[in-house]
């Protein structure tokens, strides 16, 4: 038995969430649903803009990969995370918050640089808009990959962002997944967002073919396949991964895990906030599988955390996680 379920390589951004009018919104320019990266100077502008003591800005560390972690850890799971911070106040938040949680991170913070952020503006409509300014995480790079930590988990959980940077982050990839196929670690994969294997397609698909898991939602798995629907993108995703999970929102969530295959329905509810419901699912899924749940079950667990999750703000559930996965599963 190794000493963590799963380790995830990442972007590690501290988010910061906004809940806004639609006329606040409106006067942004925005696009709603969208997230966009943006530099320091256009992101503190952003902030800038509500920190009129009229609007709450909630802190919470994170980034996709580290919230399926997260949500892996609170549901009882061994985790651990590789990713760079600056020695700014969000670096130091962020190192803090992950020591609470007893995820193992090594040491991230690279000093003299600033820490990435990403700003959720959060409409009443539920939906949110991100602006992310990776800084610092963007330098994540083949250097910063402990070897350590990968031999010591069953799992390794790639995220889709780091394909964004061509010059460090694809060689932090390449070289993860070397050692973790050295060590017997399986490997999944999160798309993270349509335009990766989109822009990044070659890179994306060369690690896809290393993979034991990929974990996409509904448009992500078109852009991949090139599928007229999510139906038929998920048929197709079985000659390019062996397991496979597609979520589609309100529609539940196609899984093909271990030689089983299943549609599991959604959990209805009235959504708060969408932030972070495919990486609650996934990080619920791992633990699923690494726990001796069914693949059917685990999926069932994970559709139940998600909604748990946006039913409230933010990415992270606070409490209950565990007594959560008991609901679900009685």
């Amino acid at each position: 038995m190794k000493p963590f379920h799963v380790c995830g390589l990442g972007n590690a951004i501290v988010d910061i969430f906004l809940d806004v009018s639609d006329e606040d919104f409106a006067k942004l320019e925005f696009k709603r649903g969208t997230m966009e990266l943006v530099d320091n100077e256009a992101q503190q502008s952003l902030l800038t803009q509500f920190h009129d003591g009229q609007h709450d800005l909630q802190l919470v560390s994170g980034g996709s990969v580290a919230n399926s972690v997260i949500g892996l850890s609170q549901l009882g799971g061994k985790s651990a995370f590789i990713g760079c911070v600056g020695d700014d106040r969000y670096g130091m938040h962020y190192a803090e918050e992950f020591s609470q949680l007893n995820i193992e991170i090594g040491n991230p913070i690279l000093v003299g640089e600033t820490t990435g952020t990403c700003v959720a503006v959060i409409t009443p409509d539920a939906e949110r808009t991100m602006r992310t300014c990776l800084a610092v995480s963007s330098q994540l790079a083949a250097k910063h990959v402990d070897a350590q930590r990968i031999a010591n988990s069953e799992w390794l959980f790639i995220e889709g962002y780091v394909f964004a940077n061509p010059a460090t982050g694809q060689l932090a990839i390449k070289e993860a997944i070397r050692i973790a196929k050295e060590h017997g670690t399986k490997i999944a994969l999160t798309c993270s967002d349509a335009f990766i294997p989109q822009v990044f397609g070659d890179a994306f698909r060369e690690a896809l073919k290393d993979a034991d898991l990929l974990f996409c939602n509904a448009p992500e798995s078109v852009a991949i396949t090139q599928a007229a629907d999510t139906a038929e993108a998920f048929a197709k995703l079985k000659d390019m991964a062996p397991n496979s999970v597609v979520t589609d929102g309100p529609h539940g969530a196609f899984v093909r895990f271990a030689g089983t295959e299943a549609h599991v329905p959604a959990v209805e509810c009235q959504p708060r906030d969408l932030t972070g419901a495919g990486d609650m699912f996934a990080g619920a899924f791992l633990y699923g599988i690494t726990h001796g749940y069914t693949p059917e079950k685990a999926a069932r667990g994970a559709n139940y955390m998600c909604h748990k999750v946006i039913t409230q703000v933010g990415a992270r559930l606070h409490q209950g996680a565990q007594g959560y996965w008991q609901e679900a599963l009685a």
